[in-house]
């Protein structure tokens, strides 16, 4: 029996074949969402939309593990009843998200013709979407191990393409894993922004697809995982020698993903104007990008 007395067998110290095993599973939990006054920076607002700049730490919907404290907590403190309704109770104005330790922009539709036209563009993958990072090693065409690694190819103007599918991991239902034959398609270009030696890069990621984890997989799938992530950075740390003593305690001990959404465009649903938004990089990535020397 296990602590919680949902498993039961029949006590024996090992499972066998042909030995019964009783599973109870508890009922979902419901998550009450209640308005919470938690600050926002808010880019941009009209009657249908909102433009929202996400610190990191911030979760974007409540869940059983994060009942509050979330971005919808405090959409529904500033907003109230102003916010579409197609996501339901649980996700009022959501059309999409981005990673708790990710900070960056969100768009939130305040109308459901808001809501329906934007999921529609990210259906067709026409928003634009790009996103600030810091990697470990150099992204550079002239690296032949890049070559050799499945799905990942050359475009014009040294931007690396890399191409995948993308589905949950076996054994580890917290993480994506990468797959070439199940899964969701998913593209990403990656744009070397500066090169600090050959220990790391700054990048800008432009998202053709949006999955979740996209970036980071694929970083990780190319050999450049993100500095500071916790699921797919791994034990990787960086050269003291070659950065110098300082700048690689800055990155090795960084808290989080160091990965920004730093650019928002898409026609705007209901008024069909061009919108375009720029967030510049939060201090802590600043002071990564500093330490970095750049």
């Amino acid at each position: 029996m296990s602590r919680a007395g949902a498993v039961l067998t029949d006590q024996k110290a090992r499972v066998t074949e042909g030995d019964e095993i009783a599973i109870t599973v508890a009922a979902p939990q419901e998550v009450e969402t209640t308005p919470e006054n938690i600050p926002l920076t808010i880019l941009h607002e009209d009657a249908d939309l909102i433009v929202i700049d996400k610190p990191a730490g911030m979760v974007v919907h409540p869940a059983p593990g994060t009942p509050s404290g979330t971005l919808v907590n405090a959409l529904l403190f500033h907003f109230g009843g102003n916010l579409s309704g197609v996501g339901g109770e649980a996700r009022p104005g959501i059309v999409h998200r981005i990673d708790k330790d990710t900070s960056g922009l969100l768009v939130i539709a305040k109308s459901d013709a808001a809501h329906h036209g934007l999921a529609a563009q990210f259906e067709a993958h026409s928003v634009e979407r790009s996103y600030i990072a810091f990697c470990h090693g150099v992204p550079d065409p002239a690296d032949p191990r890049l070559r050799g690694v499945p799905g990942v190819s050359w475009e014009e103007g040294a931007t690396l393409k890399i191409t995948t599918r993308l589905g949950r991991h076996k054994t580890d239902r917290q993480r994506q894993a990468i797959s070439f034959h199940s899964g969701r398609h998913a593209v990403t270009r990656v744009h070397l922004i500066e090169r600090y030696g050959t220990a790391a890069a700054e990048v800008r990621c432009r998202l053709e697809t949006g999955r979740t984890h996209q970036i980071r997989v694929h970083m990780l799938h190319s050999g450049h995982a993100l500095i500071g992530d916790p699921v797919y950075g791994g034990r990787r740390k960086l050269s003291e020698k070659e950065l110098g003593v300082e700048a690689a305690q800055v990155a090795n001990t960084f808290p989080r993903q160091a990965l920004h959404a730093a650019t928002l465009g898409f026609i705007h649903p209901v008024t069909e104007t061009r919108m375009r938004f720029d967030s510049p990089l939060p201090a802590d990535m600043a002071g990564l990008k500093a330490a970095l020397g750049g």
